[in-house]
């Protein structure tokens, strides 16, 4: 029961190395408080894409978490898995908001507390671990109802313009709503959770398939078929272009902008067609590469075995980088740390030099990541489930 599923561990490490690149982007582009990538007045195909690819980032990560979950219920009660998620999500709800945020915005003060995909993670987590005492089939009538029909809640927050107060934006609208709490202080809200927490919980009773007694080649065959026809759902409804998504897509200049529109479905909050999209992209890349191994395969594992550690790391890595090179600019640290401004429109570089960033970035995780996965896997300490 310790094996780990490579394919699992490959999926997540490529999604690791994809989500840094948005992250590079948001730091080093000198666009990126401009414009909007993905908005098609202003926006070019490689600047869409480079936004877009990352959003296959967070669902995949909640989905394999959800799987993960799953396959640690085989080796624990129900109890004891409970008790454990309950745990590990709290803990991470207060990395998000303690460490998570001090590396995005280098400020002690914590003017700002950002909620985003460790955050949804933590409360999908804490959520998960008080539902798993339920039957399973309970479970998967939730995850399926959360996944399918939370996009009804589009029609009552488009009814009050989107203002719909911190409960509401907290579960379900999101949109990087900001709520101060004191004077100068404030949480910005950019994942709501309910979509997220049905991913997870999706992944969770799709991790029915990766039991030791499944034959593989049926695994296999369920994997295709969900995943393609998560797709072709997705193809299907967004054609018809009156549910599944809060923005409808349209023709536009020409043919490649109008495909843009038509894949440029909404991920705050995460919609059923950006859902379809990914995960049944996820879930045919988990059937094909089950048996994958190579030295570039077994180089995404390593960073797909300790995504924690390596999501941490890698923000305080950028963000370092950045206030280097902001200090050889000629900018002081009172300009460089400002409070609710993480990032600094004023500067940056073109999408070329944010690449060759994104590619440093990685190669320098690579070593620590190799590192901390032999010492996880060498001991046995019970914090290390933490990390």
């Amino acid at each position: 029961m310790r094996k780990r599923i490579n394919s699992i561990d490959l999926l997540r490490g490529i999604v690791m190395v994809i989500m840094a690149l948005d992250h590079v982007r948001d730091f080093f582009h000198n666009d990126v408080y401009l414009h909007n990538p993905l908005d098609l007045k202003t926006t070019t195909p490689i600047l869409f894409f480079t936004r877009w690819i990352t959003h296959f980032c967070a669902p995949i990560f909640l989905f394999l978490a959800g799987i993960s979950a799953y396959l640690m219920s085989l080796k624990k009660t129900k109890n004891e898995l409970s008790l454990f998620l309950i745990k590990r999500g709290i803990w991470l709800i207060l990395v998000e908001m303690i460490i998570v945020t001090l590396g995005i915005t280098f400020n002690l003060s914590y003017a700002v507390i950002i909620l985003q995909v460790i955050w949804a993670i933590g409360i999908s987590m804490l959520i998960l671990g008080i539902l798993v005492r339920l039957p399973f089939t309970i479970i998967l009538i939730i995850s399926i109802c959360i996944v399918f029909g939370h996009n009804l809640l589009d029609y009552p927050e488009a009814a009050h313009h989107y203002q719909v107060g911190f409960l509401w934006d907290l579960i379900h609208n999101g949109r990087f709503s900001f709520y101060p709490f004191a004077k100068g202080h404030g949480i910005l809200i950019a994942y709501a959770f309910l979509p997220w927490t049905g991913i997870m919980l999706l992944g969770y009773c799709m991790g029915k398939l990766f039991e030791p007694s499944i034959d593989p080649l049926w695994r296999k065959k369920i994997l295709i078929y969900s995943g393609s026809g998560l797709i072709i759902l997705f193809i299907v409804v967004r054609l018809i272009n009156h549910y599944g998504d809060p923005v409808p897509w349209s023709v536009q200049r020409n043919g490649i902008y109008s495909f843009l529109s038509f894949i440029n479905v909404n991920k705050y909050p995460p919609s059923l067609l950006y859902i379809s999209l990914t995960i049944g992209t996820a879930l045919i890349f988990l059937a094909i590469t089950e048996n994958l191994n190579n030295k570039i395969t077994s180089i995404f594992i390593i960073y797909g075995r300790v995504p924690f550690f390596y999501y941490v790391i890698h923000f305080y890595l950028i963000h370092i980088l950045d206030v280097i090179v902001l200090l050889f600019a000629g900018y002081n640290m009172k300009q460089i740390i400002v409070p609710n401004v993480p990032f600094h429109p004023e500067f940056g570089f073109d999408l070329g030099i944010v690449y060759l960033i994104w590619i440093f970035v990685v190669i320098v995780m690579y070593p620590l990541c190799k590192w901390y996965n032999r010492y996880k896997s060498t001991h046995r300490q019970w914090w290390l489930s933490y990390l």
